[in-house]
């Protein structure tokens, strides 16, 4: 996010729509995933929350990370909450991940040229265990054993490419979410605050938090 011109005289400060800086990842491990994202909301070069949450719950299994403009992707998480709940009634069990994935991917393509949301819709069902899916800014769904995003994303594709690997442990995949998210936030000016996960299996979610003075990679 570029810096904002300085004010002139008679003019009126004016607060942009918080977007686009922020660090989100998932990464699958054996039994689950993990879904990791920072805390800071900026809009321009001012930071409007230091301790948001970015990680959404769109049903008991299944999260989703949201970057991009904070109003549309909230709205786009709730609508789709609401579509998977009513889903999930119909069909009187748990939805598929890759189900809320395409409800979500649908909303934000019929609308691409109105929002600005990219988002990672991650979870765990019974038929597919752990998914992760990607949702790029304008739509398109791409399924991925990792997937990271925002504008903290551009520092962290060498270490994720060098330290993923297959069929991980619960413990070291959520070593490897917490150490890239707080590379990026180490070099990202629009990342930051405390790192914000979600562990997701077969027995449901559990949320974890790193504060500042716990952060692998300080600056």
């Amino acid at each position: 996010v570029g810096a904002q011109p300085m004010m002139q005289q008679g003019e009126e400060w004016s607060i942009n729509d918080p977007a686009l800086g922020t660090t989100i990842m998932a990464a699958k491990f054996d039994g689950g995933v993990v879904l990791a994202a920072d805390s800071r909301t900026s809009s321009g070069v001012y930071i409007a929350n230091r301790v948001s949450d970015k990680i959404t719950r769109l049903h008991d299994k299944v999260y989703v990370c949201r970057s991009g403009s904070a109003a549309d992707t909230q709205v786009v998480a709730q609508v789709t909450r609401l579509y998977i709940g009513l889903h999930s009634i119909d069909l009187e069990e748990e939805p598929e991940v890759k189900t809320a994935a395409h409800v979500l991917n649908s909303i934000c393509y019929d609308n691409k040229n109105n929002l600005m949301a990219g988002m990672i819709v991650a979870g765990w069902d019974k038929r597919n265990k752990g998914k992760v899916y990607s949702i790029p800014l304008g739509g398109g769904i791409f399924e991925q054993e990792w997937t990271i995003g925002g504008s903290g994303s551009g520092y962290i594709y060498g270490y994720c490419d060098a330290n993923w690997k297959e069929n991980m442990s619960q413990a070291e995949c959520i070593a490897f979410c917490k150490n890239a998210v707080s590379l990026a936030m180490s070099r990202d000016g629009s990342s930051g605050g405390v790192i914000r996960l979600v562990v997701i299996n077969e027995q449901g979610a559990e949320r974890h938090m790193v504060v500042g003075d716990d952060l692998p990679y300080q600056v």
